[in-house]
């Protein structure tokens, strides 16, 4: 988990935005809001936008503003 926090924060840091799903692919991080939870606990600010995929589903899209 303390690696997949380190590389989901680098990806943020570089002004990227991550869902689950490439969380999952890029990662291998089943539980994305549990560590975007956590990074946000240790004080890193992290914004949520939810965003509609092209089959009309909803899902969450992070960043760092």
């Amino acid at each position: 988990m303390e690696n997949q926090n380190k590389m989901i924060k680098a990806h943020l840091e570089k002004g990227k935005r991550l869902t689950s799903l490439e969380a999952l692919d890029l990662f291998g991080c089943f539980r994305l809001s549990a560590r975007i939870s956590e990074l946000k606990t240790s004080g890193y600010h992290i914004e949520k936008t939810m965003i509609e995929l092209p089959s009309g589903k909803k899902v969450a899209e992070y960043y760092k503003p």
